[in-house]
């Protein structure tokens, strides 16, 4: 990627779908994503991978097993590796994820809605 600014308002632009993250920039072996997201995800855990929600616009649950986080806009969350959980966004949500490189967004579960291949912007 080439040295300059990332303007999040134009990237988020650039796609409608949602649960179908896209690359925009790396660090440290890190991958800083951004996703919309619309309904609810699945049940799952990264077993190698912390995972930070930045919630962007909207509101983001994300459920744990004993308890459910309340993101807001400008709000973030880490989910340590080993930890299972489930977002849901009643209205479309846009968020902003880093993850170390080559995190599969579904983690340990099998679902449609895993992103094996996701796009650079």
């Amino acid at each position: 990627m080439a040295l300059s600014k990332v303007n999040l308002e134009e990237k988020f632009g650039q796609f409608s779908d949602h649960w179908n993250p896209r690359i925009v920039g790396r660090l440290n072996g890190q991958e800083v994503k951004i996703a919309k997201l619309k309904g609810e995800f699945v049940w799952h855990k990264h077993d190698e991978e912390d995972e930070m929600f930045l919630v962007i616009s909207g509101n983001l649950k994300i459920e744990l097993e004993d308890k459910i986080l309340d993101l807001k806009e400008g709000e973030f969350a880490i989910i340590p590796k080993g930890v299972l959980h489930k977002p849901v966004a009643t209205e479309e949500v846009k968020v902003m994820l880093f993850e170390p490189a080559g995190t599969i967004n579904t983690g340990d579960t099998e679902s449609e809605l895993r992103q094996d291949k996701i796009k650079e912007l």
